[in-house]
């Protein structure tokens, strides 16, 4: 018996320990001197390099975390369509809904990963110009209920011809 409250005791002690002075959590110790020292770097929420900057992701946002920010110099992406604003996510405003990379189109008309995403957007490698000389297999209605979100019709209307 006296053996098992000893057992006892030394479980709370250690827990207490544990609890009190995050004694033995390496990684959690790990992680709080890297935010307290500034080196947490955030994740890229948005591929700026594949994006076409379309708007649709800002157009869609229903709590307008996401803001469409004027590039510096436009970039012409193929024949007819140049690129001159890039998303930018505010994660304070952000509920996650994810309809920023459904609406995406190199997600909603080409399968293709989004160029955006509210927790990751991890890599995204596209040639945008191959990508949008693809035929596409969607019906009038997807395609219609996509085009309501987009600044730049011209992706559609090209994708119509």
């Amino acid at each position: 018996m006296k053996d098992f409250i000893r057992i006892i005791l030394e479980g709370a002690y250690i827990n207490i320990k544990r609890i009190i002075f995050a004694a033995d959590r390496v990684t959690d110790m790990e992680i709080r001197n890297s935010i307290l020292e500034g080196r947490v770097k955030p994740k890229d929420k948005v591929a700026e390099i594949s994006c076409i900057g379309c708007a649709g992701c800002s157009n869609v946002c229903p709590t307008q975390a996401v803001e469409m920010k004027d590039l510096e110099e436009p970039i012409e992406l193929m024949e007819g369509l140049v690129k001159t604003q890039i998303p930018v996510l505010n994660s304070e405003k952000c509920v996650y809904c994810y309809y920023c990379h459904d609406f995406c189109p190199l997600y909603a008309l080409f399968g293709e990963a989004g160029t955006i995403h509210p927790n990751d957007v991890g890599k995204v490698d596209l040639e945008v110009e191959k990508l949008l000389d693809k035929p596409v297999k969607i019906s009038e209605d997807k395609l219609a209920f996509i085009n309501q979100y987009l600044s730049d019709k011209s992706i559609i209307e090209k994708k119509k011809t």
